[in-house]
């Protein structure tokens, strides 16, 4: 059983990095569940100050992803309606796959803020780019956060393989 859960531990860490960057994988969640795994291995000390610090970065940067694209859409110059239409876009771009959640914050800020003032695109397009900037920081940070899981996983899996091999010699 510690060999399964080591294996989906690496698993989950590898995927968990990827879904950082596919939109459509829950990344760090995936990480963090990996480190969860990795706590019932016996023989692997990891503690619950680290399970805990994890599990609460995990929270706050899955609450980023819905709010960072409203606060850059400000940050760059939107108005409320810009805001709206990001967040809008950011909840309707999960059902149009990797490419909507991606573009559908963009459209949504633009969107809000065409209605609020139709002769402004380019406080429009300047909101849709913060959503879009918003996006990058966003996937970044989640890199990291993700990463971070990742090495801690493979490095304690690492010492158990090592650990075992030198018991067969």
């Amino acid at each position: 059983m510690n060999t399964i859960l080591a294996i989906i531990a690496v698993i989950c860490g590898v995927v968990g990095c990827i879904g950082c960057i596919v939109p459509i994988l829950p990344g760090v969640l995936l990480s963090y569940i990996g480190y969860i795994c990795l706590y019932f291995v016996s023989g692997v000390e990891v503690s619950m100050l680290w399970l805990i610090i994890f599990g609460v970065l995990t929270l706050i940067v899955t609450a980023l992803d819905y709010i960072l694209p409203a606060y850059m859409t400000k940050r760059f110059g939107g108005t409320k309606a810009g805001e709206w239409g990001a967040t809008i876009g950011v909840v309707a771009g999960i059902f149009f796959g990797p490419l909507g959640v991606i573009v559908a914050p963009f459209v949504g800020a633009m969107v809000g803020e065409l209605i609020h003032d139709s002769r402004d695109t380019q406080r429009a397009l300047k909101s849709g780019w913060g959503s879009f900037v918003s996006f990058l920081v966003g996937t970044g940070i989640k890199l990291a956060v993700s990463l971070w899981i990742t090495f801690d996983i493979g490095h304690k899996v690492w010492d158990i393989c090592k650990s075992s091999i030198e018991n067969w010699f």
